[in-house]
């Protein structure tokens, strides 16, 4: 006992130091679970006024009143700031209505939130993103765009905007960079469209009388696809080139393969031949490439082939071309021909086939047939649409202008 005692006397502050430690841990302790009881009830009491906010919100939505549904998302970011999906819903909103500067506003005040998960980091770049997109602020769209690929470059939604938006600028070489990230991501494959962008290139550069640059890009196209708008313009190289039984072949292989495109395959091969060119050179070329192309017309003009002659497309084409060249007889008895063949005959042959009575002078037969006409007819204001989208336009496009789909285009049969 005495040593005890004794222990106890040389060790009395390390005694009570212990001591006042065990009190103070077992206080804390009680204030601790106190404390997380308090803040799970008054978690719970903010969870169910904001899924009441929330609730009133897709109501107001359903019921297409947007002002409504903004101010209950608004009422919940008061409640609780931390939210993110309140952001996202608000940020939302103010984009599809229009308010692209209140949405970009949210989308900043998010982002610069502390310790936000990678995903929601990415998330919030995207709408940012869109919200510059739908905007018009191409430059600070395509930056966005481009910080959400350093935070995760497998981003195929991301990539395909990119690709929109330098498709819709022209801006070729980042399309191209792109669309090859894109199938490397991507599940759809993209060497048709990636075909159509290096034919752009090769285009621009035809435009510009840098014809071997242009085949060097078209033939990287090719590699890709052979895409129509390819072989079309491989042919316009051809008759630059003086190669005739070259581009005999290929118009010959493009029009069994495609006999749908006859209808503005020759309006595709009279433009862009030295745009930009200048002076003599440019004149120069005229003289050339035209005499060559007027032997193609004449070739595809003696076509007799069943196959062919079975296509409207083909048919429209013929008529075009014998109008251009003056020979009204010829393509009167051409039309005829497939008129009285083809009882069901579409309203666009029919059509031309009255204007050829017209100019000459055929006018009662021209009246009997505007007759026939008239009762069956459509309506329509173009020659080409999207089979896409709808999109009409009478200018050849190989892009759609509306939902940028490529290699969309179809001829309208109906007037």
């Amino acid at each position: 006992m005495d040593i005890l005692l004794s222990w106890i006397q040389d060790h009395l502050l390390a005694i009570i130091a212990v001591g006042i430690t065990l009190v103070l841990l077992f206080n804390y302790l009680l204030e601790k679970d106190y404390a997380t009881r308090l803040s799970k009830k008054y978690r719970n009491s903010i969870f169910e006024a904001q899924s009441k906010i929330f609730l009133n919100a897709t109501q107001y939505l359903i019921s297409g009143n947007r002002d409504l549904a903004i101010k209950e998302f608004l009422n919940a970011m008061d409640l609780n700031r931390e939210t993110t999906e309140t952001y996202f819903a608000l940020g939302g909103l103010f984009r599809s209505s229009g308010e692209i500067e209140k949405a970009i506003s949210i989308h900043r005040s998010l982002m610069v939130k502390n310790n936000l998960s990678e995903s929601i980091r990415i998330r919030a770049l995207k709408e940012l993103a869109l919200d510059f997109d739908k905007g018009g602020f191409v430059d600070k769209a395509i930056e966005t765009y481009k910080d959400v690929l350093k935070v995760n470059r497998d981003q195929p939604d991301v990539l395909q905007a990119l690709c929109r938006i330098f498709e819709d600028v022209e801006e070729w070489d980042d399309a191209y960079k792109h669309r090859i990230l894109l199938s490397k991501v991507s599940n759809q494959d993209q060497s048709e469209t990636i075909s159509h962008i290096l034919v752009q290139k090769a285009k621009k550069l035809f435009e510009n009388g840098d014809y071997a640059s242009s085949i060097e890009i078209l033939d990287d196209a090719f590699k890709f696809a052979p895409s129509v708008s390819a072989k079309i313009l491989r042919l316009k190289l051809f008759i630059v080139q003086g190669s005739i039984e070259n581009a005999k072949t290929l118009l010959l292989e493009l029009l069994r393969e495609r006999p749908m495109y006859a209808s503005f395959l020759f309006i595709s091969l009279n433009e862009g031949v030295g745009t930009k060119n200048n002076g003599k050179q440019e004149n120069k070329q005229n003289d050339l490439y035209y005499p060559r192309l007027k032997t193609l017309s004449h070739l595809f003009l003696s076509l007799n082939d069943k196959d062919l002659l079975s296509s409207p497309s083909v048919i429209l084409s013929k008529v075009r071309l014998l109008k251009d060249e003056k020979q009204l007889d010829a393509a009167h008895d051409l039309l005829q021909s497939w008129v009285q063949t083809n009882k069901n005959s579409n309203e666009v042959l029919k059509v031309e086939f009255i204007k050829i009575l017209i100019e000459m002078g055929k006018k009662d037969q021209a009246l009997t047939e505007v007759t026939s006409l008239l009762d069956k007819l459509g309506q329509s204001l173009t020659r080409h649409f999207c089979s896409q989208c709808g999109y009409n336009s009478d200018n050849v496009f190989w892009r759609c202008p509306q939902c940028k789909e490529w290699e969309t285009i179809q001829f309208r049969w109906k007037v």
